[in-house]
């Protein structure tokens, strides 16, 4: 079965890549989670955050915003001590400071999809090369995105993002699961 390029060989993976990657959602909840782990990838790869996500999920409220925000220093701190998460203090109080952001926008998935007019973007990409690292959407939402005080979220990390939640399908048109999402 041919895949993405960037899978591995790990079940793991294919699983992200086979059922999660690319699949338009407009679940708040989900959203948000995405956004604060491709913040924890900058400087990473999608595979260690991918590794790290189920204890991520443990230690940071299970990315509920409204709990995130409220994170004191101390859990914080205590985070730093676990091995099982992607120990950055940076990115941990991005963490929690883009929950707070994320809580004064009127409307998130509004905000997200607004990107490219609510429609999900196909792209008929034939090869790996072709995918860019950066588009005027991820451009323009990494720029909205630090109008209203997020961090950690540049133009490529916001390219990520838009591909992990959907907006942009950027299956390659040799993976099955580009022709999967193309039938809709």
């Amino acid at each position: 079965m041919q895949r993405c390029h960037w899978v591995n060989q790990d079940p793991l993976y294919h699983h992200y890549h086979d059922t999660e990657w690319g699949v338009p959602s407009k679940n708040p909840d989900y959203l948000f989670e995405m956004l604060i782990l491709e913040s924890f990838q900058a400087g990473l790869s999608w595979w260690t955050v991918l590794q790290k996500r189920e204890r991520l999920r443990q230690r940071l409220c299970n990315f509920n915003p409204t709990r995130l925000a409220k994170f004191t220093d101390a859990e914080i701190n205590d985070c730093l001590q676990d091995s099982g998460i992607i120990r950055h203090l940076g990115k941990l109080q991005a963490a929690r400071h883009n929950a707070k952001c994320w809580l004064k926008l009127a409307d998130p998935v509004d905000f997200i999809w607004s990107i490219t007019q609510h429609e999900a973007r196909i792209h008929h990409y034939q090869t790996a090369q072709e995918v860019p690292t950066q588009t005027p959407e991820s451009r323009h939402l990494s720029s909205h995105l630090k109008r209203e005080g997020f961090k950690y979220l540049g133009p490529t990390t916001c390219q990520a993002y838009l591909q992990a939640v959907g907006v942009f399908m950027d299956h390659t048109t040799d993976c099955f699961r580009y022709h999967e999402l193309l039938k809709g």
